[in-house]
């Protein structure tokens, strides 16, 4: 069976601090889910096993040697020679492998207009249809569909060599995987079991971790407690000693007065044993503090900003045709969008759900400045353009984007920094620029995807709090379940109401 081994294996970009280091890992066949938060190094851990990049130290060994090695990237940009391969065989393999994602060889000619959800399940086919040794997946369910998502999970659970996947799909993670790999702080430590049973190993190893430095904390405050008693004990001494040098009165005797400064030189050494033995035992309590790390919690709870904008109706769409390029998505397109909506868009991959979010922003006269809106998708040098944004900003109003991002779980300045910010980094930096203003509406195409868990669930949050409009997919149902009452469905040539919403009086659709 195939494997592969990390040994020692640090790695770092272009000298800069190691994101990984001294990482021992064997990945054997079978699914291992890789969690952590943006940027840990989850990216960076899977193209090292995929080969795709080289360790600064340590070595990366795969069983074969030679081993055929498919990764499948989070971004799906540009189809690939592997994916115009495939739409181009004709062989009994790649025709199965069409079928089972339920792929049309002509969608290829037309890739800029597919949506990201069809060019996701045409990069995890040409992987697939390689038959290798060792598939790598980097977000693979981000853009899908319900019915997407079962067709990709339902061909990846067919593969049997090494597999490694980089998710926030926790259903995914439990379903697939018999191993979770944790990145943090330059570590990979290996658990037992999907997601959830490894993310329980590791909240009590975390807790037990903090009940030993809890101990260790206290033993150095008594430690510090006893060697402050034990200056004070010793300066006592030395002013006794001090005392008796002083000129005898005249009824003093010599040996009474020599008895005198014995007694006290004695009580000072002794002091000052003592003192040197509570200074060592409080070195010793604080080795064993430092000796056990704890991690530092990361994030705090986001709040929007927001104001009651001046009129009821945000934007209105009268007969529209939605298209991709010159084919037609859907028709007549009627809807009104109110001040106080919460609409969640959905529809099959390619159905229009993007187009529909691109029509209302275009139907809008909302200013930039009360507007936030985050696409699927962002651009490979997205994070060059935030750092210049970023850096004209006054100085309040950039101190209020770092706050933000850091309550989104990261440093701003790390991540610009690093040169090559995480596609989660400059989402949360995006988020961060758009909730640093009054917002009238919020406008947000499948913002789960590239997040951390933590920062879904404290973004989550953010949103069920705020007051303004809200239109958003989501592929993630309970995220869109808690922040929305409405629904537009999309497909069939046509956008409509859910009708068992009670609030289609905030929208109408044809």
């Amino acid at each position: 069976m195939p494997s592969i081994r990390l040994h020692n294996v640090t790695f770092a970009y272009d000298g800069r601090t190691p994101v990984l280091h001294a990482v021992e890992l064997h990945l054997a066949a079978g699914w291992t889910g890789i969690v952590g938060a943006n940027g840990a190094g989850k990216t960076t851990l899977l193209g090292l096993a995929a080969a795709t990049l080289a360790p600064t130290a340590g070595a990366v060994v795969h069983d074969p040697r030679g081993a055929t090695i498919r990764l499948c990237r989070q971004r799906v940009d540009d189809p690939g020679d592997e994916v115009l391969d495939l739409a181009a065989a004709t062989d009994r393999q790649a025709l199965r492998w069409l079928r089972r994602l339920e792929l049309d060889p002509s969608q290829v000619e037309r890739w800029r207009t597919l949506s990201a959800g069809e060019r996701k399940r045409w990069q995890v086919a040409a992987a697939l249809a390689a038959e290798p040794d060792v598939l790598a997946l980097d977000e693979p369910t981000n853009h899908l569909d319900a019915r997407s998502r079962s067709v990709v999970i339902g061909a990846i659970e067919r593969f049997r060599g090494v597999g490694l996947i980089v998710a926030h799909d926790r259903e995914l993670l439990d379903t697939l995987t018999a191993t979770t790999i944790h990145v943090d702080g330059g570590t990979a430590t290996a658990y037992t079991g999907g997601y959830s049973a490894a993310h329980a190993q590791r909240e009590a190893t975390l807790a037990a971790r903090q009940s030993v430095r809890d101990r260790a904390s206290a033993e150095r405050k008594r430690a510090a407690r006893t060697l402050a008693d034990a200056r004070r004990t010793a300066a006592s001494a030395d002013s006794a000693v001090s005392a008796s040098t002083r000129i005898k009165g005249p009824r003093d005797s010599d040996g009474r007065s020599m008895g005198a400064r014995n007694l006290a030189a004695w009580a000072a050494a002794g002091a000052g044993r003592t003192v040197t033995r509570r200074r060592r035992e409080l070195e010793a309590a604080e080795a064993a503090v430092e000796a056990v790390p704890v991690e530092r919690a990361r994030g705090q709870t986001l709040e929007l900003a927001w104001e009651p904008p001046p009129r009821r109706w945000l934007a209105t769409l009268d007969g529209v045709t939605l298209r991709a390029g010159t084919r037609s998505l859907a028709r007549d397109v009627r809807l009104s969008l109110a001040r106080d909506a919460r609409v969640h868009v959905t529809g099959d991959n390619g159905a229009g759900k993007s187009t529909l979010l691109g029509a209302l922003l275009s139907a809008t006269a909302i200013p930039a400045a009360r507007l936030l809106w985050l696409p699927q998708e962002l651009r490979a040098d997205e994070g060059q353009a935030l750092a210049g944004e970023l850096a004209a900003l006054p100085a309040a109003a950039r101190g209020r984007v770092g706050q933000l991002a850091a309550a989104l779980g990261m440093d701003p300045s790390r991540a610009l920094g690093s040169g090559l910010p995480s596609p989660g980094e400059v989402r949360k930096l995006l988020i961060a620029l758009g909730l640093a203003r009054p917002l009238w509406l919020v406008v947000l195409d499948e913002p789960t995807n590239h997040l951390d868990l933590p920062s879904i669930e404290r973004l989550e949050h953010a949103l069920a709090a705020y007051p303004g409009a809200l239109v958003l997919t989501s592929h993630d149902d309970r995220f869109a379940r808690r922040l929305t009452t409405a629904r537009w469905h999309v497909g069939g040539g046509r956008v409509v109401i859910d009708p068992t919403d009670p609030t289609g009086a905030t929208g109408g659709a044809t």
